[in-house]
């Protein structure tokens, strides 16, 4: 068997997917380790990494994919009790696990294997029927722009289209069976665009996803990231097909993304986002806002409590702050990744002084993952004074503060960065803005959540980031956007206080803050001999 042949199962406490080790990726690695430690994981097929590097070097699957994926399947199918294509469906997800974390940067596609037969059977698995067609519309709209890179404009469009038919403000107003004519247009704009029909075939819905998956290695945005993070560009994906749990059930259903620490600051809490009634994609993408991670403890108190107990378990199992995305399906948590948080240098410090502190790690670990910091650089700026006060108020994403003129275009980012400083004004931001927040000193949204793709890719890149501004109206074409009162054209000077999610007109008064008490720990850690005690202290505020 060739490398590209393997496939390893994970769930049910007996994962083997730590026989690829190193071809497995992070993101598969991590998932084996969460179902070994005993955290709910849905059931899941990994394909080596080498299968990536064949497809890359050969731009086809190779022969006989299709036929030993189905034999494969049936793992899932057994470990689940359902089937694909059958009266109790299987539904798929199909994920990226690259061996260095690309966050955002690569492919997934949800719901995969649902045909409209199927959304009939899923109907009467879950006496759900606004599940099943939504998770069809879900689906169609995915294999639409992965797979044939159908322009998201189409769907926005027939979405916008029953939005106001039914006079409903979001996807959630509608009812199911206005779910279910949005869910076959959606299906039907496959074929009035030119691309080919939603296959009928489960296998080759599968099959086509997952070459979606191994493309998007090469989209413009990831390789714009492996050259600014310095990854490998031969290094490839494996590939995680695993079985969907359903966030999109309902009140007693959601989808969420959180760490065990605050990635801005360091702070040893629980830092999430959480949306009811969602998939995750809703969350990391940025383009829907998050509202309702206050409820969640009130609301599902056991899942709630699952993830409190999960936190510290997190840590000492990986060694690390984690950032993790997790799916609540009718009460029930379900963990479907973890990997080592991106976090700010403020907070890197921080973290290490905690994890030395209680035990998770050893000073000489700690120096070694601050090696990549100027410690000397490391300061938090914040707003002191502004005339005339804050405008608008956002959600603090990325701590710090940023003044520059507002650019709304991710070219015009590039180009007027060059010369004086920019912040980057959008009613979202997708992954393919990557080159614009490297460009920008900072990034304003309308629209997303502290832990969509962007803002943790903004927090890596030292970006101040504030989202989720619901003052913000943005019109691209006309080069100008409201925030509150105020209307602002391209160039006109904004501050953003990434720390308290404040947006000012004009210039700002700053102060500037170093973690002095974190840094002298650290200090000490050189000076002391090897197995010597270390000191604890609590890191500075």
């Amino acid at each position: 068997m060739s490398r590209a042949d393997r496939i390893a199962f994970i769930g049910d406490r007996q994962s083997d997917v730590h026989l690829l080790i190193a071809d497995a990726g992070v993101k598969a690695v991590n998932l084996g380790r969460l179902d070994r430690l005993g955290l709910p994981v849905p059931p899941a097929l990994v394909l080596d990494s080498a299968l990536s590097q064949e497809y890359l070097a050969r731009g086809e699957l190779p022969g006989g994919f299709a036929a030993r994926l189905a034999v494969a399947l049936r793992q899932l199918e057994d470990a689940t009790g359902l089937h694909l294509g059958g009266p109790r469906p299987l539904v798929l997800s199909v994920r990226s696990s690259p061996v260095v974390t690309m966050p955002g940067m690569l492919g997934t596609l949800l719901n995969v294997g649902l045909t409209e037969d199927g959304a009939h059977h899923l109907i009467r698995r879950t006496g759900n029927p606004w599940l099943a067609w939504d998770s069809y519309r879900r689906l169609a709209r995915a294999f639409g722009e992965a797979v044939h890179h159908v322009d998201s404009r189409v769907f926005d469009r027939l979405t916008a289209a029953h939005l106001a038919s039914a006079r409903a403000r979001t996807l959630q107003d509608l009812d199911p069976m206005e779910m279910r004519e949005l869910a076959r247009e959606s299906a039907d704009a496959l074929r009035t665009t030119g691309a080919h029909p939603l296959p009928e075939d489960p296998i080759e819905q599968v099959v086509r996803a997952v070459e979606a998956v191994l493309a998007s290695w090469n989209s413009p945005h990831a390789r714009e990231y492996r050259r600014i993070c310095g990854i490998d560009e031969r290094a490839g994906t494996a590939i995680i097909v695993q079985a969907m749990v359903f966030g999109n059930g309902g009140a007693g259903s959601g989808a969420g993304v959180g760490f065990t620490r605050n990635p801005a600051t360091g702070d040893n809490e629980l830092y999430f986002d959480f949306l009811f009634n969602a998939q995750g994609e809703d969350i990391v993408s940025g383009r829907e806002p998050v509202r309702d991670s206050a409820l969640l403890p009130r609301v599902l108190p056991e899942a709630w409590a699952e993830l409190e107990r999960a936190r510290p378990l997190l840590e000492r199992e990986f060694g690390d702050m984690q950032d993790f995305e997790f799916t609540v399906e009718n009460g029930r948590l379900f963990f479907l990744q973890t990997r080592d948080g991106k976090r700010t240098p403020w907070a890197a410090v921080r973290i290490a002084v905690d994890l030395v502190r209680s035990g998770i790690v050893d000073p000489s670990t700690a120096l070694q993952r601050l090696a990549a910091y100027d410690l000397n650089a490391i300061v938090r700026r914040s707003v002191r004074a502004a005339s005339g006060g804050p405008i608008a108020h956002a959600i603090a994403a990325g701590p710090g503060v940023a003044t520059g003129g507002v650019t709304f275009d991710v070219a015009r980012a590039q180009q007027l960065a060059a010369s004086r400083p920019v912040v980057l004004v959008r009613p979202d931001i997708a992954a393919g803005d990557l080159a614009g927040i490297a460009a920008a000193a900072g990034v304003l949204t309308a629209s997303g959540g502290r832990t969509s793709h962007a803002a943790v890719v903004a927090r890596q890149l030292g970006k101040v980031c504030v989202v989720g501004c619901t003052d913000l109206h943005v019109d691209r074409e006309a080069r100008v956007c409201t925030l509150g009162a105020r209307v602002l054209h391209e160039g006109d000077v904004i501050t953003i206080d990434g720390g308290s999610g404040l947006i000012y007109a004009g210039g700002a008064e700053v102060v500037v803050e170093r973690p002095d008490d974190a840094l002298a720990i650290v200090d000490s850690w050189r000076h002391q001999k090897p197995g010597a005690a270390m000191g604890g202290g609590v890191a500075s505020r």
